[in-house]
């Protein structure tokens, strides 16, 4: 019955791409300037090629406020998005349809209660955001500052489509739904032994190598990390290195790098 399902899979898989598929030569301009991808081999992108025409397919993206997304911006997105899921699938990217984009950052409102219970209210930008069961909405201005370069632990892309990962189970709680031949144990021992590791090396105003913004929730510090380990790996590594072994099995299905992590390990070396 798994491998019937299995084939089921590959042939609804060859449907969307024979329909679908992504212009080579919007995929290649496109994804010749995104350096975050240039470590993969030729067999990788062409299956994030496969993965970014189905997520294409599947997926809506408009602009807000009258934005237009030209095609270019949406294989910009959706390489990047599935980056994420090279190794895990599609199966990672169900359950929700939408991307919102804002030509920059947009403005949410947000409550924050204070010592003494009460509630204050006040607006606040953002490059992203990702509802649980709703949209990921992104600020394209901070998507292409984001493509151009690595930049290391920074990635609105990334971030916010780690959360949707993270939501499968119906809970944004920094534990996303593991996949065969990884513990449950293992990965909360790693995730909140970090957390609360850095939070305290927050709280006591020590310098820190990862964004202190991890510590705002387990969730956003899945998301951060995640940022980091495609990003900067052995900024990640060094720091946390049973997070980064976790995310290793999670993102790649084995503890060491691949070519686009080994790139960037490299580049650490040779500033060591």
């Amino acid at each position: 019955m798994r491998e019937f399902f299995a084939r089921f899979r590959r042939w609804k898989m060859r449907r969307v791409l024979a329909k679908y598929a992504i212009p080579l030569d919007l995929w290649k301009t496109v994804t010749d300037k995104i350096p975050l991808l240039s470590g993969l081999d030729p067999v990788e992108m062409a299956h994030l090629r496969a993965l970014s025409a189905w997520f294409l397919a599947k997926k809506t993206i408009h602009g807000a406020q009258g934005f237009e997304v030209t095609p270019e911006m949406k294989v910009v997105i959706a390489a990047q998005a599935c980056l994420l899921i090279l190794h895990l699938g599609t199966d990672y990217f169900e359950g929700w349809v939408g991307v919102t984009v804002y030509p920059g950052a947009f403005r949410v409102k947000h409550e924050e209660q204070d010592e003494f219970g009460l509630v204050h209210q006040g607006f606040e930008n953002r490059s992203g955001e990702s509802w649980l069961k709703g949209p990921v909405i992104l600020s394209w201005e901070d998507v292409r500052l984001d493509s151009r370069e690595i930049l290391e632990g920074r990635n609105v892309v990334l971030h916010e489509f780690a959360h949707k990962l993270d939501g499968m189970d119906g809970s944004m709680n920094g534990v996303p739904p593991l996949h065969s031949g990884m513990e449950r144990r293992a990965w909360h021992d790693a995730f909140v032994g970090a957390y609360e590791a850095l939070c305290r090396e927050v709280d006591s105003g020590g310098f820190s190598s990862i964004d202190p913004y991890a510590t705002t929730s387990p969730a956003e510090f899945f998301a951060v990390v995640t940022e980091y380990f495609f990003t900067a790996p052995a900024v990640l590594e060094q720091r946390f290195p049973e997070v980064f072994g976790q995310l290793a099995l999670f993102y790649l299905g084995r503890s060491g790098y691949s070519n686009f992590l080994e790139r960037d390990w490299r580049h650490f070396q040779s500033l060591a």
